[in-house]
């Protein structure tokens, strides 16, 4: 259950883009289209540039890292975003990275379709676990973000030779960062940190409404699970995944967290798939169909699964916007996943 592997920044606020009102509402709307101006040009690099605050900013920047503390001097013009959903948490400030890692092979613009319009030009894609350092140089960045990956110390160092690399928090190890830290990292690093407070209130807000509105899920245990071609396996406290739900009330398993060590999932083998037992399990399937899930009799022996407290993502941007879990996705996926949640316990 390893992530997958996609790359430059410019920034605009001249285009009138499409911007969902469920996404941002009245002065987060603002933030978005009308305090950035636009300054593309072509330089040749093959990636746009702009700058990323109208006038100033906080700068220089400071942001706190497990490598140290990362000094952004100036606003910076061209960002590359690697980290899993670092180009979103970028796009929500109105940043457009020139270069960006496509982790759930999106294609396109490497983004889901709650962000797919916030790019005026497209970026150059970035591999992912094992980023392409000469693409990456080529892009001439001034600022790199790699805030949600391995934590890798060799990958860090790579990277900070050619820009300013903003690398993950303390223990944020194997993508055990939150989309609220994650946004705080990046408005911090591109100088805009009041704006990242304000995104993260008005996304906080709807998680305490949705909780709000269904306390049948308060304190009920549930399993994040998902499944390959070749294994199964279920997501431990620190990741996204888990951080959404504990959101909304939900404790993760217990069993599961039993096992937990320093990756983000554990495995389940299937002579063991009673592990997935919860007041509700979830599951994801990965390069395989739903049916692949639902269908198996090793999987419906599962008690939860036998009373029918169980939820299969069959659709893929729901099944997306969960994994991806930045301030932008999980917006979507509160909409889509908590009626999923609500329906399967009842």
């Amino acid at each position: 259950m390893s992530p997958r592997p996609t790359a430059p920044v410019s920034v605009s606020g001249s285009r009138r883009r499409r911007v969902r009102p469920r996404l941002l509402t009245g002065v987060l709307a603002l933030t978005l289209t009308g305090t950035l101006a636009a300054c593309g040009s072509s330089d040749g690099s093959g990636g746009q540039e702009g700058t990323a605050q109208k006038s100033g900013g906080a700068f220089p920047a400071k942001v706190a890292t497990k490598f140290g503390t990362v000094t952004v001097d100036e606003a910076p013009k061209r960002v590359v975003a690697l980290g899993w959903g670092d180009a979103e948490a970028a796009l929500s400030l109105g940043v457009q990275p020139v270069g960006a890692s496509d982790w759930l092979a999106f294609g396109g613009d490497g983004v889901g379709p709650w962000a797919e319009d916030l790019y005026d030009e497209s970026p150059q894609k970035i591999g992912t676990l094992e980023p392409e350092y000469e693409k990456i140089a080529a892009l001439k960045p001034d600022l790199i973000l790699d805030t949600k990956s391995s934590g890798d110390r060799t990958r860090y160092e790579t990277l900070s030779k050619i820009a300013p690399t903003v690398g993950v928090p303390t223990g944020g190890d194997q993508y055990k960062i939150s989309w609220e830290k994650q946004t705080t990292m990046v408005a911090q690093a591109l100088g805009r940190p009041d704006d990242g407070r304000k995104l993260i209130a008005e996304t906080g807000r709807k998680f305490a409404d949705a909780a709000e509105a269904n306390p049948g899920f308060e304190d009920r245990t549930i399993t994040l699970g998902s499944r390959t071609a070749s294994a199964w396996g279920a997501y431990v406290r620190g990741t996204g995944r888990v951080d959404f739900v504990e959101r909304l009330g939900f404790r993760n398993n217990p069993a599961i967290e039993a096992k937990a060590g320093s990756a983000f999932s554990v495995p389940v083998s299937e002579e063991n798939l009673n592990l997935l037992d919860a007041d509700l399990t979830v599951m994801s399937p990965i390069g395989i169909t739903a049916a692949k899930i639902s269908s198996d009799p090793l999987f419906k022996a599962v008690p939860s699964v036998k009373k029918g407290h169980s939820v299969v993502f069959d659709d893929r941007n729901i099944s997306q916007a969960f994994a991806t879990d930045s301030v932008l996705s999980v917006d979507y996926a509160l909409e889509h996943v908590v009626p999923l949640f609500a329906s399967a316990l009842k």
